[in-house]
C-alpha cells in the first residue's frame, strides 16, 4: 500500500490552529503588530506572517512551523527539514534553502486539542534563522557535511547520531523512509539547546 500524503488534512488543521495562534500573538507580542500572509509566492518563500514594530515600522518575516503530527504531546525537540522526496525526486528541505526569505521561525509545539480540530493551547518558540544557521555552521553542520551519514542505498529509517551534536542534549538526524510518503530527512534539535545557545526565545 503506498504511503499517503497528509497535505490536505494538514492544511485544514493549520487553518484551525491559526485562530489560536492569532490570539496568542495579540496577547504576547508587546512591541509588534502582525499580519497574516495569504499571497502564495510569499508563502512559498517562507513567509506566513509579518511582525511590524509598533514604533519604527520595521518588518520581520516569520515562517510558522507546527508539530501537527503530535497533538496532545509535549515534545522537547523540533524537526528541521533537510530533504524530502516528491514524485521520486529528492528535493532540498526548507532549513538550508537559500531562496527562502524567512527571518524567524515560529515553532509551534505542545499543541493540545479537545477534539481533532479544536485547539486549546500550544507553545510558541521564536528562532532567529540567521543565528541558527550560524550556530550550525560553527558546529560544521551543513547539508554536504551531513551527507556522509546518509547512504542512499541503505534507506536508513529512524534516529541517526552525528558527531557534531550530543544526541541527548542537542540533537540528531532522523530519516522517515518507512512511514511518510515524502521520506523526509530531518535535523532534530532540542528546544532547550536552541534557547541556551541564544538563537531561540519562548514567546508563549
Amino acid at each position: 500500500m503506498p504511503l499517503k500524503s497528509n497535505f490536505k488534512s494538514d492544511l485544514e488543521r493549520e487553518q484551525e490552529l491559526c485562530i489560536l495562534l492569532d490570539r496568542y500573538y495579540k496577547q504576547y507580542l508587546k512591541h509588534y503588530t502582525f499580519e497574516r500572509v495569504s499571497d502564495m509566492p510569499k508563502q512559498l518563500a517562507g513567509i506566513d506572517l509579518i511582525f511590524i514594530h509598533k514604533t519604527n515600522g520595521k518588518k520581520f518575516y516569520i515562517d510558522e512551523k507546527a508539530q501537527l503530527d503530535y497533538i496532545n504531546e509535549n515534545l522537547p525537540t523540533f524537526a528541521f527539514e533537510l530533504s524530502y522526496e516528491k514524485k521520486g525526486i529528492l528535493k532540498e528541505g526548507w532549513l538550508f534553502d537559500t531562496s527562502k526569505k524567512t527571518e524567524f521561525y515560529a515553532l509551534i509545539t505542545s499543541i493540545y486539542a479537545d477534539d481533532p480540530n479544536t485547539f486549546t493551547s500550544c507553545k510558541i518558540t521564536l528562532v532567529n534563522r540567521q543565528k541558527l544557521l550560524d550556530l550550525l555552521m560553527e558546529r560544521s553542520i551543513t547539508l554536504s557535511a551531513l551527507k556522509k551519514y546518509i547512504l542512499p542505498e541503505q534507506r536508513t529509517h529512524g534516529k541517526i547520531k552525528i558527531d557534531e551534536l550530543h544526541h541527548r542534549s542537542e540533537g540528531y538526524l532522523f530519516a522517515s523512509t518507512k512511514n511518510k510518503a515524502e521520506k523526509p530527512l530531518n535535523l532534530i534539535l532540542k528546544l532547550d539547546f536552541l534557547e541556551e545557545s541564544g538563537v531561540a526565545k519562548r514567546l508563549a
